[in-house]
This record gives structure tokens, C-alpha cells and sequence, in this order.
């Protein structure tokens, strides 16, 4: 009877359910996305478990659903531990960032409506905001929820959950790759994109675009680390 007692009390007073889980799947990608949690490091479930109060099988299908997301990286026998993205891998999401988020473009300007264009310049703003008050992980997250924005007024759901996905895998790549200070978007480039939608301009807004990823992938450092010998005379030699 004690026995059964304990198991609810681990899991702590939320439980395992739904509705917690996805709360705790946004706790742990959004501090995957603002560089909270870097490239590389382990999540052990039984510390994930302890630290939000559920399960640990639980936890592992979180787990399960952000490999999925390509935002953690499953191992045998070593777990779980935060992506990190290869050069290729992030020369690639931004070769498909230029395919999607460019096509939309025309359909945006064509739909975009008042009320949308003020909460995207709203999203522009708290951007610069948190870039001025030196808060570069908030400002990534606005940067991913703008990009992400501007995808969902196409009226594509799935291709905006599409530029979602690639929005958060940007981050990791931005982690990886990035100079430290540096956003990557430049945020007026956000306001001069929304200038564009709103005149009904398509076309330039397309071409503006592609020169605002150009711009971002242009900042990054992408190199593959290669595994060289090490000069183990100038270790060792005396």
C-alpha cells in the first residue's frame, strides 16, 4: 500500500498528463532556442523528471518528440543531449529557409492585413528592445516567433509549421556558429520587410528576404571542425 503511495509523489503534484507535458515540451525548446541550454549538453531524464515534477517515462517522450524536431540528439546508451548541428546541416536549413520563406512572400503581401503588419512591428520591437538592453537570447525568440509570424499569413499551416521547425533549428546554428554579440537578423531589416508586405509588393519583398538569410547565414562562422592528429611533440616533447 506505501508502496503504491510513493509513485504519484515522485511525479510530483502536476502529474503526467497532456496538457503538463506540452508545457514542459515549450519550457525545454524554448531554452533550447534562447541558448539557455547550448549545443551539446546532456538531459538526463532523471534530473528533467525531478526538476518539473512528472515521470520519468514521461520525460522520455518529450524527449522522443524534440528529437523528432531535430532540437535534441537520442543516443544509445548515452541519452539525451541538446543538437548540434553540423556544417552541412546548417548550410542546409538555410538553402531551404531561401526556398520556403521566399515563396511565401508574394502570397503574404497579397493577404497581409492591418492588424497583422502592427503585431508583426510590435514582435520588431521587442526585438530591438531586448537587443539594446543586451538580452540576445530574448531577442533570438522574438526573432523566431517574427519569421514564424510572417510564415502563418500565407494561410499554409504546413509550411509555416515547416519555417517553425527551421526557425528553431536557426538558433542552434546561430549557438554553433554564430559571433558572439551578433543576432544575425539585423532587426530593421524586420520593419523594412513589413514596409514591403504592406505596399502589395511581392516581388521586392521576396528579393528582400533572400538578402536578409543571405545576411544572417554570411555572419556565421560555418566551419566543420576537422579531427586532426594531435602534435604530440609539442604536448609530450620537453
Amino acid at each position: 500500500m506505501n508502496q503504491r503511495q510513493e509513485a504519484p509523489s515522485r511525479r510530483g503534484k502536476n502529474g503526467d498528463g497532456a496538457e503538463r507535458h506540452a508545457t514542459i515540451h515549450r519550457a525545454i525548446s524554448d531554452a533550447i532556442i534562447e541558448h539557455r541550454l547550448k549545443p551539446g549538453a546532456r538531459l538526463r531524464e532523471d534530473a528533467l523528471a525531478e526538476v518539473f515534477g512528472v515521470s520519468r517515462t514521461g520525460i522520455r517522450k518529450i524527449l522522443q518528440r524534440l528529437a523528432l524536431e531535430q532540437l535534441v540528439t537520442l543516443t544509445p546508451r548515452r541519452g539525451a543531449s541538446v543538437t548540434r548541428p553540423t556544417a552541412e546541416e546548417a548550410r542546409d536549413v538555410f538553402d531551404a529557409r531561401q526556398m520556403v520563406e521566399c515563396g511565401l512572400m508574394p502570397e503574404v503581401a497579397r493577404r497581409i492585413t492591418v492588424d497583422e503588419a502592427a503585431d508583426l512591428r510590435q514582435l520588431a520591437q521587442r526585438e530591438r528592445e531586448a537587443l539594446r538592453a543586451g538580452e540576445q537570447s530574448t531577442a533570438i525568440r522574438f526573432s523566431a516567433d517574427f519569421h514564424t509570424r510572417l510564415a502563418r499569413i500565407a494561410g499554409n499551416a504546413t509550411l509555416a509549421d515547416f519555417v517553425e521547425r527551421l526557425c528553431f533549428r536557426s538558433s542552434l546554428i546561430l549557438a554553433v556558429y554564430g559571433n558572439p554579440g551578433h543576432l544575425g537578423c539585423e532587426s530593421h531589416d524586420h520593419e523594412d520587410l513589413i514596409g514591403y508586405l504592406e505596399d502589395r509588393n511581392g516581388e521586392r519583398a521576396t528579393a528582400f528576404m533572400s538578402r536578409h538569410l543571405k545576411a544572417i547565414e554570411a555572419s556565421l562562422s560555418i566551419l566543420e571542425e576537422e579531427d586532426e592528429a594531435p602534435d604530440l611533440q609539442r604536448i609530450f616533447g620537453a
